[in-house]
């Protein structure tokens, strides 16, 4: 039975039902419908998994049998439409079957990214209370921990006891069910609480599927997915659009830039993007060379900031650069045409997608509204809070449009730093920090101030053999670009790698903490 209280979720407008409804953005469809359709469509399409400890190869048609097989193994146990389906995989094939089986029953999926621990796991498979939970028995430094998942009535270990689950003869068809009703909980990461279930619906899911299918280019080639699909965007490029379009399914289960470069040059596949980190790690590696910069075409970037430096840097080697902006809330909100003008693509975040309704606050804080927006929070409170009676949700970020109706991401509201009463912005900073020789990539973070309450602090990764440059020369730097002085940093420190979340973000609350530690 479903486990998420209606009254945990928000209550949309029937205009916007209606509207949505009439320009063909929500329809009855289902994701199990979808599925079944599009992958009778292509049953020989590609599907590799790029792996060393647990590669494997086949076709759609071969996952689709397995998903198929599993789906039956779970109606057999009880498992209907909207009971709750978790599972912690990396991107491996069985991961793809448990969700494939999950839509053709009508389960509400939750995926859960692969390298949790178990305090979010357990919070994240108490608060949703699954019939059936799927985890690996050992990948990287985390082993399957059975007592998480005590309560679960049905758990399937990869590695050990997965195809147990399958049975003999796979499901036909799929199970209907309501699209308008919750389809998947995805849960946020990289906060200091509780991780936030992001509920969304059929409805929400096809839109956004939909959308990003005819945004990106259509020349991309053969995509390499290393985003886990443990987070909303890898789950949506690994298991939703390849379907969609018809197009092969390369899954990596680690970010190993050696490992992508020696893709590129020997499967031909292609790195399209994400966080900027996957595209800068890749560039200054060592191993990368003319040859493998000539096969990446585009560079598709968004989920964390995407400095100007970087995006003019991608399109100096002739990689076209575009960005976006979203979050797991509103999946897609703008979109800079990998086509349009390269002021547009280069140095703002585009404008909004069709359906999508943007607007500022008079504290700049993005507001936005659209077909693929969630149905809310598995938490009541956080619903509440987020999302107003017409519609609309706070993104928590802030940001400016320009004339052309583009959208800039400035900050969010939690990394702006008050110093002296004065708000400085990160993200600013981080700008004028990326032109210093040798940095690689920066995060500002505010760091504890006796005298000012806060002040700017400087976290840099450098490129190899480059030194952290001193205090003094980044002083010097921001002089000379004319940077207001209550916006340089007043320390400086050097990392060889920064914490992440899923989706490559820099975790700055890891940061903020590490550096209010330091004696001072």
């Amino acid at each position: 039975m479903p486990t998420i209280p209606v009254t945990a979720l928000r209550t949309i407008p029937p205009e916007l039902i209606q509207r949505y409804e009439a320009e063909g953005w929500w329809t009855r469809e289902t994701l199990g419908e979808i599925l079944t359709e599009r992958l009778r469509a292509a049953p020989g399409c590609e599907f590799r998994v790029h792996s060393r400890v647990r590669p494997w190869s086949g076709t759609f048609g071969d996952v689709e049998r397995t998903a198929r097989r599993l789906a039956a193994g779970l109606r057999e146990r009880g498992v209907g439409p909207g009971d709750v389906v978790a599972f912690q995989l990396p991107n491996w094939m069985e991961a793809a079957a448990v969700f494939w089986a999950s839509a053709l029953l009508g389960a509400v999926v939750v995926p859960i990214v692969h390298f949790y621990g178990p305090k979010e796991v357990g919070y994240i498979l108490r608060s949703t209370r699954p019939s059936a939970f799927f985890a690996a028995e050992r990948f990287g430094r985390q082993e399957f921990q059975a007592e998480l998942s005590a309560g679960v009535p049905i758990v399937g270990v990869v590695g050990r006891d997965f195809d147990d689950l399958l049975a003999d003869e796979p499901m036909e068809g799929f199970l209907p069910t309501d699209p308008a009703a919750p389809a998947l909980i995805a849960f946020t990461s990289g906060t200091t609480r509780d991780p936030k279930g992001v509920v969304h619906s059929d409805q929400t899911l096809l839109c956004e599927t939909r959308q990003l299918s005819a945004a990106y280019p259509p020349d991309r080639g053969r995509q390499l997915t290393v985003a886990p699909v443990g987070h909303f965007i890898g789950m949506a490029n690994a298991f939703l659009i390849p379907v969609l379009d018809g197009s092969p399914i390369n899954l990596g289960d680690v970010w190993d830039p050696a490992q992508a470069l020696d893709l590129i040059a020997r499967e031909n596949l292609v790195v399209g993007g994400g966080a900027t980190y996957y595209m800068t790690s890749l560039l200054d590696h060592p191993d990368c060379t003319p040859a493998h910069v000539a096969r990446l075409k585009y560079a598709g970037l968004g989920g964390s900031a995407v400095p100007s430096a970087v995006t003019t840097r991608l399109e100096g080697l002739g990689i076209t650069a575009f960005r976006s902006y979203g979050s797991t809330e509103h999946p897609s909100v703008t979109w800079a045409p990998h086509d349009g003008p390269a002021r547009v693509r280069l140095h703002t975040d585009g404008t909004p997608l069709d359906g999508v309704e943007l607007r500022l606050d008079d504290d700049g804080e993005i507001l936005t509204r659209g077909p693929d927006l969630c149905l809310g929070y598995t938490d009541a409170e956080l619903t509440k809070s987020a999302f107003d009676a017409e519609g609309w949700y706070r993104t928590g970020d802030i940001g400016e449009v320009d004339a052309d109706g583009c959208l800039s991401i400035t900050d969010r509201k939690a990394d702006v730093i008050i110093r002296g009463g004065e708000n400085i912005s990160a993200l600013e900073v981080e700008e004028v920090l990326l032109g210093v020789a040798g940095v690689a990539e920066a995060a500002v973070v505010a760091a504890p101030d006796a005298r000012l309450g806060e002040h700017a602090a400087a976290v840099l990764r450098m490129l190899p053999g480059r030194p952290v440059p001193e205090l003094s020369e980044l002083r010097g730097h921001f002089e000379r670009a004319g940077i207001a002085r209550q916006k340089w940093p007043q320390e400086v420190h050097g990392v060889e790698e920064f914490p992440r979340t899923a989706s490559g973000k820099v975790k700055k609350f890891v940061l903020r903490k590490d550096i209010a530690s330091l004696p001072r």
